[in-house]
């Protein structure tokens, strides 16, 4: 069967694929850093692109093409560019589409680097940027400039669990020439795809959900068409934040079971929601599965599902909070999420600790949320160990 008539859980377990002559159930790890070509013609030939072939592994190497290929089959792009870490997806992206003089604009709740290196160092090389709520669409229209050519969301936002409109955004954005960009992180393709929705490019730090298990780091860019897939190419093999045989070959592995971790964590996701919005001790709950949740309705209808990340705050303030976090007993408190373990960390202090408080605060991340990424352990005993760390407020 094509690639394209499969269902999830089958391209999760075959899409991709290196053809190597050794029929091997899996994808080798092709673990070298260059390639012999047939002759000197050949080799030329592949330098100009006039014949197929891996040349160097910065450019490019089957263990790689095989993870490249399966993200861009979930997420229904054109093509996958596989970097070394969730940064230097964002990295490539900026670089590849801003400029001296170019400005962007961004959700004001991303993860904490991705806003920083906008604000400090692309700054430094004339890139402007404003960091709003873009799930009010009037303020992003508003911030909209003739030098605008692209807006940056993360949605469920991290940590603040916003949620932006990624359609009405687009149709706004493409009317003025401008691309859109989504972190699909917290979501994984399993619950979201920004480019049905309209986006151009999507990225994942596959740190997180995609590979699961908290033994790799690397980030995947796709993209919606081949002239964004190949400008975004070249600023990646230029630039060198290239994954690593090895790590395209475990995070590969951890892909596999994607739908099946997703589900589990997401079903307890929504139990200790609910236990925690019903808490005495707890002040509110951003969920997107709650329907207290501002935008409830339209991560019914952009989203497969609710997710399995949480924030919550405490009766109490940070004080509080840090008496939950530092008497957890299940839950580890670790940065990072998306694991098959439950995590629990501060952001303000964490994450994004290097927002300026003002910043934090507009953007609502107060100083007693507390983020959960949830596993995919017994929920009883998730909700038990909370339970006893809450008692001790």
């Amino acid at each position: 069967m094509d690639n394209k008539e499969l269902g999830f859980n089958s391209l999760l377990v075959h899409a991709g694929g290196a053809e190597d002559g050794m029929h091997s159930a899996i994808t080798p790890i092709y673990q070298t850093s260059t390639f012999t070509f047939e002759n000197a013609d050949h080799g030329a030939a592949c330098f100009v692109g006039e014949e197929s072939g891996y040349i160097y592994t910065r450019l490019g190497n089957p263990t790689i093409t095989d993870l490249e290929k399966t993200l861009a089959l979930l997420e229904k792009g054109y093509g996958g560019i596989a970097t070394a870490s969730g940064m230097g997806a964002v990295s490539t992206i900026y670089a590849g589409l801003l400029g001296a003089g170019l400005h962007m604009i961004g959700h004001e709740a991303v993860y904490g680097s991705s806003r920083l290196i906008a604000e400090t160092i692309f700054k430094r090389f004339g890139v402007e940027s404003d960091w709003i709520d873009t799930s009010d669409l009037e303020s992003v229209e508003k911030h909209i400039r003739p030098n605008t050519r692209l807006i940056f969301l993360e949605t469920p936002a991290n940590p603040t669990m916003t949620i932006v409109d990624i359609a009405a955004i687009c149709r706004m954005a493409h009317d003025r020439n401008i691309k859109v960009c989504v972190d699909n992180t917290f979501c994984s393709p399993y619950l979201q795809n920004p480019l049905e929705l309209g986006a151009d490019v999507v990225l994942h730090s596959l740190t997180k959900f995609i590979n699961g298990h908290a033994d790799a780091v690397g980030g995947m860019i796709v993209t919606k068409n081949e002239a964004d897939y190949k400008a975004l190419r070249n600023v990646m093999t230029n630039m060198g934040p290239n994954m690593d045989p090895h790590q395209a070959w475990l995070i590969r592995r951890g892909l596999k079971t994607l739908a099946l971790r997703m589900e589990r964590a997401q079903a307890n996701a929504i139990k200790v929601a609910e236990f925690l919005e019903n808490h005495p001790k707890v002040e509110w709950v951003k969920y997107p599965g709650l329907k207290s949740h501002p935008q409830y309705e339209l991560g019914r209808k952009q989203m497969r599902g609710p997710g399995a990340m949480i924030s919550f705050e405490v009766k109490g303030g940070l004080p509080a909070g840090k008496i939950v976090m530092d008497n957890v007993k299940l839950a580890l408190l670790a940065v990072s999420l998306g694991g098959i373990e439950t995590l629990i960390q501060h952001p303000a202090s964490m994450t994004h600790s290097k927002m300026s408080p003002e910043a934090r605060h507009q953007a609502g991340i107060t100083d007693g949320l507390i983020r959960l990424s949830i596993g995919i352990e017994e929920v009883e005993d998730i909700i038990t160990d909370l339970s006893q760390a809450l008692d001790l407020i």
